[in-house]
């Protein structure tokens, strides 16, 4: 097993990075060690300044953040964190800055050009994304409790509409998002009223697909799967989020 397969383990939001990875400029002239990481997988973003001579390398395998520093002579590295002498862990500032960040932009632009319903005023300051599914009676349990989120102007929601329930999930979700008014449409379901599903233009049943689709390369499992931001990183909550998680996602208490 690579030194990299032995360190490394793909959790939810490196599953997520790994499925919104942007193109990288790897650093020129890489010592060789760091080659050999690089032939095993490892992808280096940057190079960063480190203590008593040694060179950090911030770097990802398989989505997941990892730091590497290289001895004086170029002919060593250590893979992991570097912690000083207070136990302060040195490396979390350049992965956040080189590999965690960009990752999460990607992410975050993902989801932003997915296919989905605007729920709550497009000014309110606090964006959250959530995977819908409409015969998912989790879902409308969400949509009820954001009310007062999203009432008070605090919190907009953006239903990314899926099909993954029932066999006809797809075709609901594709008459809400081709209804003359989505957003009174998916109003009026969460209300009560029953989706009729019709016959919708083909790239309506797509924008459906491409959102299951990313659904599954988000590792996502559940649904609603609610991504948001919190405390600058990016964070995500499978089925109904119960009152502490809920303010998390919300970002505020309830209003």
């Amino acid at each position: 097993m690579s030194l990299i397969a032995c360190t490394i383990r793909l959790g939810l939001i490196s599953a997520l990075a790994l499925a919104a990875t942007p193109a990288w400029s790897q650093p020129e002239n890489l010592p060789a060690p760091v080659e050999a990481l690089v032939d095993q997988g490892l992808t280096v973003h940057e190079r960063f300044e480190a203590p008593d001579g040694l060179t950090g390398y911030a770097a990802s395998a398989q989505g997941q953040p990892v730091a590497i520093y290289v001895t004086e002579n170029g002919q060593h590295a250590i893979v992991g964190n570097l912690v000083d002498a207070e136990g302060k862990n040195l490396s979390s500032e350049p992965l956040d800055e080189f590999v965690k960040g960009p990752q999460n932009a990607a992410v975050w632009q993902r989801l932003e050009d997915s296919h989905w319903i605007l729920d709550g005023s497009s000014d309110a300051p606090r964006t959250v994304y959530v995977f819908t599914d409409p015969n998912c009676p989790y879902c409308k349990s969400f949509w009820d409790a954001a009310r007062p989120w999203v009432e008070a102007g605090d919190v907009q929601l953006h239903h990314i509409m899926v099909g993954v329930l029932k066999s006809d999930s797809p075709a609901k979700a594709a008459t809400l998002l081709g209804a003359d008014d989505p957003v009174a449409a998916f109003t009026a379901h969460n209300r009560g009223d029953e989706v009729a599903p019709s016959a919708q233009p083909a790239d309506i049943e797509q924008q459906v697909q491409d959102n299951n689709t990313l659904m599954r390369e988000l590792n996502l499992r559940g649904t609603p799967a609610i991504v948001y931001h919190q405390d600058g990183k990016l964070e995500v909550a499978q089925g109904m989020p119960d009152e502490e998680k809920m303010r998390a996602v919300m970002g505020s208490p309830r209003p």
